[in-house]
């Protein structure tokens, strides 16, 4: 594997971005490598599902390209003051991406998306919004209920102002900003959502009621939980899961 740091001009945000990327070596195989876009949560940046998982090592194993973009506390989201971080990381990324880098996918089976925490929700915002773009998503104790979190007006201890990414609380049900209207308001090409959460983690309530709520509307859904809270211990887990999932071996190939 190669690890790429990169630092590009973002036309949407109007400024300069981060991103680190680990692409296989080797020629491409028919159809560019499989790609997943990895978002991180709400205190990291674009280093930390490296510093904290062996990612690398995991993606190697699959000859999988890996894209690990930074975007500060955005939520993936359109912001009430105005940045268009979702149109960054749903829309030009994905496009710059394989204009720098010719190796990667650019069919809609071989694209997914994934991330933990606040990156669950991008995870999922993105394949419930650009479901022709991205064909699986998966979530790791995603922040999935936005309204519900918007409650507590310092997570996790810091200064953040929710208004000024989802505007009023009482405007984000069914507003773009709500995964479970996003998720009923998509009828057709649906993408396929894999979920885990711990069930001692404080976002463990919402994950059940997404989870309930995608079975309701007939998703395909793969849903796991087990002991633990929020740390990396058991993302670190679980993304290796999420990448026998994304591109299963062989023999699990042949049963299906």
């Amino acid at each position: 594997m190669s690890l790429m740091h990169v630092d590009f001009y973002s036309d949407v945000l109007g400024r300069g971005v981060h991103m680190d990327a680990v692409l296989p070596d080797g020629p491409a195989p028919e159809g560019g490598f499989p790609t997943l876009f990895l978002l991180h949560g709400m205190t990291d940046d674009c280093t930390l599902w490296q510093r904290r998982s062996s990612i690398e090592r995991y993606a190697d194993e699959k000859r999988m390209a890996v894209i690990m973009p930074g975007t500060e506390l955005c939520w993936y989201a359109n912001t009430a003051a105005g940045e268009k971080y979702f149109d960054y990381i749903a829309d030009e990324l994905p496009r710059a991406c394989r204009r720098m880098l010719p190796g990667l996918s650019r069919l809609r089976e071989r694209t997914f998306v994934a991330g933990l925490s606040m990156g669950g929700y991008g995870a999922l915002r993105c394949a419930f919004k650009r479901p022709n773009m991205f064909s699986r998503a998966a979530s790791l104790s995603g922040a999935v209920d936005v309204f519900r979190l918007s409650r507590d007006p310092m997570p996790l201890g810091r200064p953040f102002c929710w208004e000024d990414v989802f505007s009023p609380r009482e405007e984000i049900p069914g507003s773009e900003h709500d995964l479970f209207h996003a998720a009923e308001q998509l009828k057709e090409n649906r993408p396929e959502i894999w979920m885990w959460c711990g069930t001692e983690d404080d976002l463990y309530d919402m994950n059940r009621r997404m989870r309930d709520h995608l079975r309701r509307l007939g998703y395909r859904l793969t849903y796991s939980e087990g002991p633990g809270d929020h740390q990396w211990k058991y993302w670190d887990r679980e993304i290796q899961n999420v990448l026998n999932w994304l591109a299963p071996g062989e023999e699990e190939r042949e049963c299906r």
